[in-house]
C-alpha cells in the first residue's frame, strides 16, 4: 500500500454511479475503522446515521434544498451515505459509559487506576465547559478526525467519497429527531463509486505548495 500514492489520487467525487453498491462486508470493515477513530482522552462525543436504502438517502436529501439542492444527487446517487453527529454536551450519563466500557476493555489494574481515569477525563471537561466556553465546538472538533480517518480509509478501500457541509441543519435535525438525542449535525459523507460524468475526477488535484505551509523552526 502506497499511502502517498493514494492522497495524491483520492479526491472529492461530484457525481456517483447509483448502480454501483458498496460490498457489505467491505462497508463493515469501513465502520469498524470509524469506530476505532481516535479522540482527545478518547471522549468519543459523536453518533452516525447510515442511510443505505433509498428510503433513508431521501430522508437525508430533504436537507439538500434550496441552496443546498446541488448535493442532493450526491447523496441519492451514493451506495452510503453516513450523517456524522456531535453530542451537544458531554453528560454524566456519557462519561459513565465511557468508564465503563474502559472497565470491560480491562484497561484498570485496580479501583485506583480507574478512579484516576474518572478525575482526569472529567477534569479535561470541566475545562472546556467552564474555562474554554467551547465544549460543543471542542467535541466536534473530534468529529472532524473521525471524518479524517474515513476519507482515508475509504481511498486505502477504494471507494470515492465526497465531505458535505452544504445542507439545511434545521431540516435534518427536525426529520432526524437530533434534538431529543442531544445531538447536532456536523458534516455528511456520501461513498460509493464514481459516475463516468464526474467531472472533478479529470481535473489536477491543487494544494498549496510546502513553502506556504510549512514553517522549520
Amino acid at each position: 500500500m502506497d499511502l502517498l500514492n493514494i492522497s495524491k489520487t483520492r479526491y472529492t467525487t461530484k457525481a456517483y454511479d447509483p448502480s454501483k453498491k458498496i460490498p457489505q462486508e467491505q462497508f463493515e470493515r469501513l465502520l469498524e475503522i470509524l469506530r476505532l477513530t481516535p479522540s482527545s482522552i478518547n471522549i468519543q462525543p459523536w453518533h452516525f446515521f447510515i442511510a443505505d436504502n433509498d428510503a433513508a438517502k431521501e430522508r437525508v436529501a430533504k436537507a439538500l434544498v434550496g441552496k443546498y439542492a446541488y448535493n442532493a444527487p450526491k447523496v441519492l446517487d451514493s451506495s452510503h451515505t453516513i450523517l456524522f453527529c456531535t453530542k451537544v454536551d458531554i453528560t454524566e450519563q456519557h462519561l459513565d459509559n465511557l468508564l465503563n466500557q474502559d472497565d470491560l476493555s480491562g484497561r484498570f489494574k485496580d479501583a485506583t487506576a480507574k478512579q484516576g481515569q474518572k478525575d482526569s477525563r472529567t477534569g479535561y471537561v470541566d475545562y472546556y465547559r467552564n474555562e474554554k466556553g467551547d465544549i460543543q465546538r471542542w467535541a466536534e472538533n473530534q468529529t472532524f478526525i473521525a471524518l479524517g480517518q474515513i476519507l482515508l480509509a475509504a481511498g486505502i478501500e477504494n471507494i470515492d467519497a465526497t465531505p458535505i457541509g452544504g445542507f439545511n441543519e434545521d431540516l435534518l435535525t427536525e426529520e432526524l429527531e437530533l434534538v431529543e438525542q442531544g445531538l447536532v449535525p456536523s458534516v455528511l459523507l456520501t461513498l460509493g463509486y464514481r459516475s463516468e460524468t464526474d467531472f472533478n475526477a479529470k481535473l489536477p488535484k491543487s494544494r498549496l505548495n510546502k513553502e506556504q505551509i510549512f514553517t522549520k523552526l
